[in-house]
Order: structure tokens, then C-alpha cells, then sequence
């Protein structure tokens, strides 16, 4: 597995959040209420999804306001039972696995739309389950070396001994991976013990990265600006422009 790529899309996606932060923001806002919704509560400490919400929110420095409103939002159920959350499965330029998650009000439109950016953009989406099952759910939480109070067996220790699948060194950080169920125990673990946590998501990972071209970028940058595309994971090894 190659990890850098990680670390790449994270420097990609924090100038995509600075770029365009009002759209961020409205999309975070409607995870916000998706997650009230669903999880049946607001307090983020009894739903993990709106926890999960919440911190994005903070990560993209979204106004607390902002945050508030979106809640209130979903308790007054405005415009909030319109959203359908689907996933999209499709392939980028040199047959790099797209997987997308999409919340939508309009099934139809947005098929229509996200069709039209793969086939602007080299790719072509594809039916339910063609990449889906090269990917698995998990937790994913980054730490780079130089802002970890602890050394790597210390590191190790202390996010295996929490419930932590695997710790792996990708030269500028630790990569720790775990289970969906694990990953709140572990990031607690972690923060307890003072480390600054790069990144921290439930994330689909793929089993195995592909070397596809350079123009893999320019499909994920585009649907990345669409409205109701909320995630996109790929099986693409993004290239990091220091290495």
C-alpha cells in the first residue's frame, strides 16, 4: 500500500476547503442533518455520526452558528426528509476505481449530472457494486511526526492497546488504522495522551492502489464541486509533490 497518497489528499482537500468554503460548509451542514435525523438525537455524544459532523465542521472552521442552525434545522425537519443518501460507483481515466457518497434531493438529476462530469473528465460511471467491493469502511486517523509528543513504540502502544487495527510509518507520519466500531475509542485514546491528530475519519479504504494518470485529479476536483456529492474515495496513489 502506498501510503503518501493519504497524506497527499489530505494537503488536496484542506486548499479545495479554502477555496471554496461556502460550499463546504453547505455540505457539511447537510451531514449535520442527515446525522440528526438518522441518529435520533442531537447531542453528539450519544450520535457518533453527528460527532463525526460536528468535527468536520470544526476541522473546516465552520462558524459555531452555522453548526446550530443546521441542527435546528433537522429538528424542524426542514427540507431535511428530501435528502436520499446513495452511493455512486464508477471509473476514472486508466480504469481508476471512483466510489461517492451522495446526498440528494432529486435521484434523477443528480445522475444525470454526475454521469455527464465522467464522461467530461475520462470516466464513465458505472452500476452499483463494480469498484464498491475493493474498498472496506474504516477508521483512518493521520499523525504527523513532527507535532507527536510520543515516539513510535509509545504511538503504537497506546492506539493498539485502544482497539487499533494497524499503526504504519509513511515517512512524514504514522498512518492508524481500525475498525468503524474502534475508531471514536482510539482517537479518545490518542488525544488523551496529547497527540495533534493530522486527520481522523471514517473513510472507505481500498484494498489495493492503482498508478493512473494525472488526469484522475481533474475528475475528482469536479465532483468534488458538485453540490450532492458529499465524499469520493479512489483507489488512485495521488502523487505527493515532494516526493
Amino acid at each position: 500500500m502506498a501510503g503518501h497518497s493519504k497524506w497527499a489528499n489530505i494537503k488536496h482537500k484542506k486548499a479545495r476547503q479554502d477555496a471554496s468554503r461556502g460550499k463546504v460548509f453547505t455540505k457539511i451542514s447537510r451531514e449535520i442533518i442527515v446525522a440528526v435525523r438518522q441518529g435520533g438525537s442531537t447531542d453528539p455524544d450519544g450520535n457518533m455520526r453527528l460527532r463525526m459532523a460536528i468535527d468536520k465542521a470544526r476541522a473546516a472552521n465552520m462558524p459555531n452558528d452555522n453548526i446550530n442552525r443546521a441542527i435546528s434545522r433537522a429538528v424542524g425537519n426542514a427540507d431535511s426528509d428530501n435528502l436520499e443518501e446513495i452511493t455512486y460507483e464508477g471509473y476514472g481515466p486508466g480504469g481508476v476505481a471512483v466510489l461517492m457518497d451522495i446526498l440528494t434531493d432529486n435521484r434523477n438529476r443528480t445522475a444525470s449530472e454526475i454521469r455527464y462530469i465522467f464522461s467530461r473528465n475520462g470516466g464513465n460511471l458505472g452500476e452499483t457494486g463494480c469498484v464498491g467491493w475493493m474498498f472496506q469502511r474504516k477508521g483512518l486517523i493521520l499523525v504527523e511526526k513532527e507535532n507527536c509528543p510520543l515516539d513510535e513504540d509509545e504511538l503504537m502502544l497506546t492506539a493498539l492497546d485502544a482497539g487499533a487495527e494497524d499503526v504504519r510509518d509513511s515517512g512524514q507520519g504514522w498512518e492508524i488504522v481500525t475498525s468503524p466500531d474502534a475508531f471514536v475509542q482510539v482517537r479518545t485514546a490518542l488525544e488523551q495522551a496529547s497527540v495533534e491528530l493530522a486527520s481522523a475519519e471514517l473513510t472507505m479504504l481500498p484494498d489495493n492502489y492503482s498508478q493512473g494518470p494525472g488526469e484522475v485529479l481533474g475528475l475528482i476536483e469536479a465532483l468534488e464541486e458538485h453540490d450532492d456529492v458529499q465524499n469520493v474515495y479512489t483507489n488512485w496513489d495521488m502523487p505527493d509533490e515532494n516526493e
